[in-house]
């Protein structure tokens, strides 16, 4: 390919690049011991293959119980389906603190207005530090292995067709190891009734 001036069509690592202009936020979970639901939540974006190019998946994650409270999915890289998935997430409850990377689809007005009038304390990944999100790389190293790579998703709307089927499943049925093999659910609303009780 490099003799003949081929280069492949796909992503770039770095799908969220931050903004000069828009204000970054400190990590917040150095040390944090999460001990329950609704402590940390967490988003990330990753991509979506496609036959036409790709679509961009972005989710919000409780850490503690690993559920995945909403998902969007757009065809478009901006803030605007962050902010939708947020604005999901945010009318089944409210984390103490959300953590993100500094991509601009994050420190957009639009997005930490929303956690700033909610009271929510935001958190940002230290610059290059993978690590610091690496709940949400572990969901989609498992969106990734159990259903995108096993399947060729005809268009946008098959792929949020079976990423809803499988985030579904995901939460309700699917054992985690580090959940005591637990479900994602059982964790989540179990803590959550037993808090309330």
């Amino acid at each position: 390919m490099q003799e003949m001036g081929l280069r492949a069509i796909y992503p770039k690592r770095r799908l969220s690049i931050g903004n000069a202009q828009h204000r970054k936020y400190p990590y917040l979970l150095e040390g944090v011991a999460i001990t329950r639901p609704n402590q940390v939540w967490a988003s990330d974006i990753t991509y979506i293959r496609l036959p036409k190019g790709f679509g961009y998946l972005t989710a919000v994650m409780d850490w503690y119980s690993r559920r995945v409270i909403s998902w969007e999915l757009s065809i478009a890289l901006d803030a605007d389906f962050c902010v939708s998935a947020l604005d999901k997430a945010l009318l089944t409850g409210r984390p103490e603190i959300f953590n993100s990377d500094q991509g601009c689809q994050y420190t957009s007005e639009a997005f930490t207005g929303r956690l700033l009038a909610a009271g929510v304390a935001i958190s940002m990944d230290g610059k290059g530090r993978v690590f610091d999100n690496i709940l949400t790389e572990r969901l989609w190293r498992t969106v990734k292995y159990e259903e995108v790579l096993l399947k060729e998703y005809v268009s946008m709307a098959e792929a949020r067709e079976e990423l809803g089927r499988f985030f579904k499943w995901y939460n309700e049925e699917r054992p985690h190891q580090s959940l005591d093999y637990q479900t994602p659910d059982e964790m989540y609303y179990g803590r959550v009734l037993a808090s309330a009780g």
